[in-house]
């Protein structure tokens, strides 16, 4: 089985991988933002090597999807194809930060690619109002998350939203994060597991 948890800068991605994978017992994938290296340079200079940037999260998302499908195990994965294509490279180019030329010179090549790859048998999104996100980007003390302002992330929740409300490639399960903290309350990661359970099994936890 292959699931992937979708969702914007600091919705908690990595910790509800982490809890599931526990209860589970499902392989992770993280999303190790930090080995691109272009991270650094496109929060110093955005327009400058938005492109870059984008190219590698592409190469290695595809990438790790061709590992999942081969392999027997069940596997959780951190941030999606999906959320690159469909969000963040649009979202670079209405900011103009992304050409007109890089972005079909980008999309071309998901198009390419997209008939080798699978989506996943369930998206999880967290969706996180952006007070939500800034606190939770803050108490992680990324360096190179600090840069990030409330209106990119305003942005890229508009975008979030709508990809959300029309994803047709498989089940998609959306998780209010303001209304259910599960990182800090078991009985809301328990309900959760209970949805999860639901959409996978047709069945709940006992």
């Amino acid at each position: 089985m292959y699931i992937a948890i979708a969702g914007n800068i600091g919705s908690g991605k990595t910790t509800l991988a982490s809890l599931l994978a526990k209860h589970f017992g499902w392989q992770i994938l993280y999303d190790r933002v930090e080995e691109n290296p272009y991270l650094h340079d496109f929060y110093v200079d955005m327009q400058r090597w938005s492109f870059n940037l984008q190219m590698f999260f592409l190469k290695k998302r595809v990438q790790q999807i061709l590992d999942i499908r081969q392999s027997s195990k069940n596997v959780i994965q951190d941030r999606t194809l999906y959320e690159d294509v469909h969000i963040f490279a649009p979202n670079l180019h209405a900011m103009d930060l992304l050409s007109d030329r890089d972005l079909d010179t980008y999309i071309s090549l998901f198009n390419l690619m997209e008939p080798v790859i699978s989506p996943p048998d369930l998206i999880i999104y967290l969706k996180a109002s952006v007070h939500t996100l800034v606190k939770q980007i803050e108490s992680r003390d990324r360096g190179f998350e600090q840069s990030i302002n409330i209106d990119y992330l305003k942005r890229l929740n508009e975008r979030y939203n709508a990809w959300a409300s029309s994803y047709n490639k498989g089940k998609i399960l959306t998780i209010e994060v303001d209304e259910v903290p599960f990182h800090q309350d078991e009985e809301a990661l328990g309900k959760v597991v209970e949805r999860v359970n639901a959409q996978l099994f047709g069945l709940f936890d006992q």
